[in-house]
């Protein structure tokens, strides 16, 4: 059974330039999400709320594979937003607000994911009031590959703020987003790969 896989099917979503911004067009997507605040390396929330999406997100995966749809689970992703943007270039963590998110393929049905996340509170016990299985539509978006450390990320947003959008004639449309391509766990910070989106209009 060969596994269908967002990353391939979205190239253009999932690849960008070191050097440079790129537009990109986002289709909807689903996706499994938990709402949370606060420092993430701190905040106990936001360990449970990975936790979570990923026994939910591979208990779908499991549900998919015995229908005879398997596919590849893709990367982290969050959503993250302040009431002043340039807490991101300041790396002022406390005042973020974020909803951590893993993407699944249309074939995922609602009746799935409810089903995952009973199989899932069986093993880890309750799930986040928050947690929850929706569209999300981007749309117009700039992006680029950030390469190092998360808290090395503060002068490519500056200048993605102050030079690229400005120079482009467009603003903020939505929260700032980042797709996590590498595994802390298991890769050096220095080489770390995280996409960096910007939703625009």
């Amino acid at each position: 059974m060969s596994k269908f896989d967002l990353k391939v099917r979205y190239k253009e979503l999932y690849r960008a330039s070191t050097s440079a911004f790129s537009e990109v067009s986002v289709p909807p997507l689903s996706f499994v999400k938990v709402d949370g605040e606060g420092d993430p390396n701190t905040a106990s929330a936001y360990r449970t709320a990975v936790t979570s999406l990923y026994g939910v997100s591979y208990a779908m995966k499991f549900a998919a594979k015995a229908l005879g749809c398997d596919y590849v689970v893709p990367p982290l992703e969050a959503l993250w937003w302040s009431d002043d943007p340039s807490s991101f270039v300041r790396r002022e963590k406390d005042r973020w607000c974020w909803t951590v998110m893993i993407a699944a393929p249309d074939f995922v049905t609602h009746a799935m994911f409810e089903s995952a996340v009973m199989r899932a509170e069986r093993k880890r016990g309750t799930s986040p009031g928050s947690l929850r299985f929706e569209p999300y539509l981007e749309g117009r978006a700039l992006q680029i590959l950030h390469i190092g450390r998360y808290d090395d990320e503060g002068p490519t947003l500056k200048h993605l703020h102050d030079e690229v959008m400005p120079s482009r004639g467009v603003t903020f449309n939505g929260p700032h987003h980042e797709i996590y391509l590498s595994d802390p766990r298991k890769t050096e910070p220095a080489k770390l790969k995280t996409i960096l989106r910007q939703p625009i209009r």
